[in-house]
């Protein structure tokens, strides 16, 4: 019986970088929004896995 594939990651960490950099293009244009701390806490979340 045949192993399965490995796993391969979807983005890479220059991927993870540029959507970290249109999330804080988002936030300063819309920092007084409400919906603006779900993205505060993406931007955080994206430098944490570039992290890894």
């Amino acid at each position: 019986m045949a192993e399965p594939a490995r796993a391969r990651a979807v983005l890479s960490t220059e991927d993870f970088k540029l959507i970290r950099e249109a999330v804080l293009f988002y936030l300063k244009a819309h920092e007084d929004e409400p919906e603006s701390v779900k993205f505060s806490h993406l931007y955080h979340r994206l430098g944490s896995a570039m992290g890894r």
